[in-house]
């Protein structure tokens, strides 16, 4: 494996792992004990964190190494206002311009696991990038992408396991089936209304969930 594979497989790696949580925020470590991790010298590590420090995702604590970012609530309302802006431009261009092949093959996104917390996460993030895909428009649709990522962050921080969050699963599926009826009917201002909703339900769940958590700066 060439080195610079290796250095971006370990970029990767640490990426996914924080944007998933098995990285909490907050988490303190140093380059030395992600080396030995993964059996590779500092220098890959080094060049990893830097990237991951751009991002927003990692922290350089100064004489005591670095840290997975903590939640920001200013970047958690970000996130919530700019997918209900995207999401409302794509809806709108999908009502007007989908084919009805198209609209129908929406009905594959209709039914979701309720009970698992990142299977429905992993469904979640399907259905919106679905919906900027349909859009046609490539460049809303990379910008979802980036953002759904950082929103399933949000969604396993600040979602606690049990009934409530069952509810919150099955709450958001049955608001993603509203969203389609409403496109299979070319009906953009009700989709968009339906998607507004839908966004301002989960911003009251996660700013709530967020609230006196350790990990929230």
């Amino acid at each position: 494996m060439t080195d610079s594979l290796i250095r971006h497989k370990i970029y990767e790696k640490l990426r996914s792992d924080i944007l998933s949580c098995t990285l909490t925020p907050g988490l303190q470590f140093r380059e030395n004990e992600l080396a030995e991790k993964f059996g590779v010298s500092k220098s890959p590590i080094r060049d990893a964190l830097q990237r991951l420090e751009i991002e927003g995702l990692i922290e350089i604590e100064p004489r005591r190494g670095h840290r997975v970012a903590p939640i920001s609530i200013a970047d958690a309302e970000d996130i919530l206002n700019l997918r209900e802006i995207l999401e409302a431009g794509a809806l709108r261009t999908i009502a007007a311009q989908a084919t009805d092949a198209e609209l129908a093959a929406l009905d594959a996104l209709r039914e979701a696991d309720t009970t698992d917390l990142n299977a429905f996460a992993d469904y979640n993030r399907r259905f919106h990038l679905a919906l900027c895909e349909a859009s046609g428009n490539r460049r809303l649709a990379a910008s979802m992408a980036g953002l759904m990522e950082n929103y399933d962050r949000l969604c396993i921080v600040s979602l606690s396991s049990g009934r409530d969050e069952i509810g919150s699963m099955a709450d958001a599926l049955a608001d993603h089936n509203t969203i389609i009826d409403a496109l299979q009917a070319r009906n953009a201002r009700a989709a968009v209304r339906a998607s507004a909703k839908h966004v301002k339900k989960s911003r009251t769940k996660v700013m709530r969930g967020l609230e006196n958590r350790p990990v929230v700066a």
